[in-house]
């Protein structure tokens, strides 16, 4: 049974030599990933990913200003330039998803968080107009991160991409129906939190990524991560949660749909 890698970086380097889309696919497709979801997080990759979306119809899209870059493009003058360009970005038909944006408190403090904050809600905006999927990027702020979707009304379509919560966030994310999207971190040694929100998660509510080129999953921690590797997290899945591999990928393969539509 085929499933989606629904969070990759293709512009990023992938070890010693860049990797073409092409490549990228074709390697993911041997081994049953049939399809990805490319994603931007600046202006640059955001521009790359609409190019690459019409290279491959392997391939779908999000766009959006990452929350550690926005406090960055507000520093210069720039925030307001750039998430009108990421509105028009996102008008590309097989741009599916505002993503990823959210609240990142690891990397950025002080009086970034506020620009952070400001521009998290103005992707929702966004989205919620233009009818697409987000795609949330939550490190350290998860409380903060539900509090903004409901304050400001979350769009139809959330996935918290790389699900890093635990039972806490997976049961909210039940009651309001957002994806939880699970990468190679389910597969570390000291990841319990995350296969104990995956025991609970709705299993109508689980998606699977890479982050590629990050989060490799073990046993292959701490090399380039790639589609390809999506096997692993997949397997690592269905050992956890006790479900028959067939079935887990089927309705995987449901739930991404769901989220993003169809590739073709």
């Amino acid at each position: 049974m085929p499933v989606m890698d629904n969070h990759t970086h293709l512009d990023f380097p992938d070890g010693q030599e860049p990797v073409g889309v092409k490549a990228a696919l074709d390697a993911a497709a041997a081994v049953g990933v049939q399809g990805a979801v490319q994603v931007g997080c600046d202006l640059e990759s955001s521009r790359f990913t609409v190019q690459a979306v019409d290279l491959d119809e392997r391939l779908l899209g999000a766009v959006a200003l990452h929350p550690n870059d926005a406090p960055r493009y507000a520093a210069r003058g720039e925030l307001e330039e750039a998430l009108a360009e990421i509105e028009r970005l996102a008008s590309h038909p097989r741009i599916r998803a505002i993503g990823e944006t959210g609240l990142d408190f690891f990397r950025t403090e002080g009086e970034g968080l506020a620009h952070q904050r400001y521009s998290f809600r103005r992707h929702i905006d966004i989205a919620k107009r233009l009818d697409l999927t987000l795609q949330i990027h939550d490190r350290d702020a998860h409380d903060d991160v539900v509090q903004v979707l409901r304050e400001e009304g979350a769009p139809e379509r959330v996935v918290f991409h790389c699900f890093s919560g635990d039972e806490e966030l997976a049961r909210t994310c039940n009651e309001e129906g957002w994806w939880m999207s699970f990468a190679g971190t389910l597969t570390f040694r000291n990841a319990a939190n995350l296969r104990s929100a995956l025991a609970i998660a709705d299993p109508a509510l689980i998606l699977v990524e890479t982050d590629a080129p990050f989060l490799t999953p073990h046993p292959h921690r701490g090399r380039p991560n790639a589609s390809y590797m999506v096997p692993y997290t997949v397997r690592a899945m269905a050992e956890f949660t006790g479900t028959d591999l067939a079935a887990l990928c089927s309705g995987i393969s449901e739930n991404t749909v769901q989220a993003y539509g169809t590739w073709n």
